[in-house]
């Protein structure tokens, strides 16, 4: 019965320790009460200390909200998980709040190419290939002074303009710019949340020729089957995951001498 292998599936064990989780939602029409309405479905994906990827579960919530997540996060810790070192997570108000109350110390990174496309929303059209490149001197910087420098001189080119676009970027600018503490190979695996998304790019495969599903659990077993084939496609670590893992136990020595039984 799929109803209840993903009923099982859902309320499995999980491991205590998580290098990094990545969280992201996508929007569905299901039909409730005679009509249909959108309904927010949470994907969490983790990379385990060997370097695979896993889809922790799935969640269907009315709409997206840090307080939705919030309910998610615990469930997580219910199922298991004590410590989740970086988190990679769009920038929803309120999102490393939620994740900090639950995990207070996972350090929260948001997603630069959400970031980049919301700015580029505020910026004229005729301005936004210009701006797009010149933004690239931030968050491509080698450190977080040097993209701070980049960030007061875009700003004294474009603020007047655009002050929306940097009010954004300064009040988030303690998660966007968390990674900038990590080696290359670090930031290339937290800098985006693009490995969930491709996920959700797959269960849109699944998806398309349904404008819209009759109850929640026809969409979710639907999904379950999307997530099984992807994961038997993840059998290998992510690249160069044998260096990225040293790199972090430098930063995260204590959180992960257990788990890596290192003396």
């Amino acid at each position: 019965n799929s109803y209840q292998l993903l009923q099982e599936w859902k309320r499995r064990p999980l491991e205590s320790i998580y290098p990094f989780i990545y969280l992201d939602a996508i929007h569905y029409k299901v039909r409730e009460e005679g009509h249909y309405i959108s309904k927010a479905f949470y994907t969490v994906l983790g990379v385990n200390l060997e370097g695979k990827k896993e889809i922790l579960g799935l969640y269907l919530g009315e709409s997206e909200g840090a307080r939705f997540w919030l309910q998610v996060l615990t469930d997580l810790h219910n199922r298991g998980v004590k410590d989740i070192l970086i988190a990679s997570v769009d920038g929803l108000k309120g999102f490393p709040e939620a994740i900090n109350s639950v995990f207070p110390d996972t350090e929260v990174q948001l997603c630069i190419v959400h970031q980049i496309r919301n700015s580029l929303k505020y910026v004229a059209s005729k301005n936004q290939k210009t701006f797009a490149s010149e933004l690239k001197t931030v968050y491509q910087a080698n450190s977080k002074e040097e993209a701070e420098d980049a960030l007061d001189r875009l700003e004294e080119k474009w603020g007047k303009k655009y002050p929306i676009v940097f009010e954004s970027w300064r009040g988030k600018w303690d998660n966007l710019s968390s990674y900038f503490k990590y080696s290359k190979e670090i930031r290339r695996i937290i800098y985006t949340t693009n490995i969930i998304e491709s996920v959700h790019r797959q269960f849109r495969m699944l998806t398309k020729t349904k404008g819209a599903f009759p109850t929640d659990n026809s969409l979710l077993k639907l999904l379950f089957a999307g997530i099984q084939n992807a994961e038997k496609r993840w059998t290998m670590p992510i690249r160069n995951w044998s260096l990225t893992i040293s790199q972090l136990n430098i930063h995260f020595k204590e959180r992960l001498k257990d788990a890596l039984n290192l003396v």
